[in-house]
């Protein structure tokens, strides 16, 4: 049976049921941090045996228990454009999800550009990407739906920059974006 809703090809639908498995190991990574006490300085994997140990704080809604600074490990596949990569996101320990993540509150030309000059500042904005990504130690956090579905919106960090966007934005490799419609790089 395919896991497609009717009226979504079946190509979107795996990228939809993808979406939901990362969202659905971030709900449940994060309901589980409150129930951790040594979660800050304990190992992943010490941690999460540790959660069966410890009181369930079933008196707050999930929504108060959920943890918004939790960073995800990531290891970069790809990188797409200037504001877009594919990584492999540990959710939970032994469970990793593979998508396609946009970087939030930033928007990069585009590399199907519409004239020279935006094609450039598209290539530049890549190999910035790249670069600041291949330092390593990547993280997701605030891991949100984006507006077009088959990824996710979220901060990323590294072990050398503590927010991406803001040094994609500060080196003019890309525009301040909060969901508007996009302008041309174009002259």
């Amino acid at each position: 049976m395919p896991l497609t809703a009717p009226g979504i090809p079946r190509r979107r639908g795996f990228f939809v049921a993808a979406g939901m498995i990362f969202g659905l190991g971030v709900v449940a990574g994060a309901t589980l941090r409150p129930l951790l006490p040594a979660a800050a300085s304990a190992p992943a994997e010490t941690a999460f045996a540790a959660a069966a140990a410890g009181p369930a704080q079933t008196g707050l809604p999930i929504v108060r228990r959920l943890d918004p600074g939790l960073a995800y490990p990531a290891e970069v596949l790809r990188v797409i454009d200037g504001d877009t990569f594919e990584a492999r996101v540990r959710v939970w320990p032994g469970l990793d999800v593979d998508t396609k993540v946009r970087l939030r509150g930033i928007d990069a030309a585009e590399l199907h550009a519409r004239c020279p000059d935006e094609l450039a500042k598209a290539q530049a904005a890549r190999e910035a990407l790249q670069s600041l990504l291949a330092s390593g130690g990547v993280t997701v956090s605030h891991v949100g739906v984006d507006k077009y579905g088959g990824r996710v919106d979220a901060s990323i960090a590294t072990r050398d920059t503590a927010d991406v966007s803001a040094a994609m934005l500060s080196g003019n490799f890309a525009r301040a974006y909060d969901g508007e419609r996009r302008g041309s790089s174009c002259g």
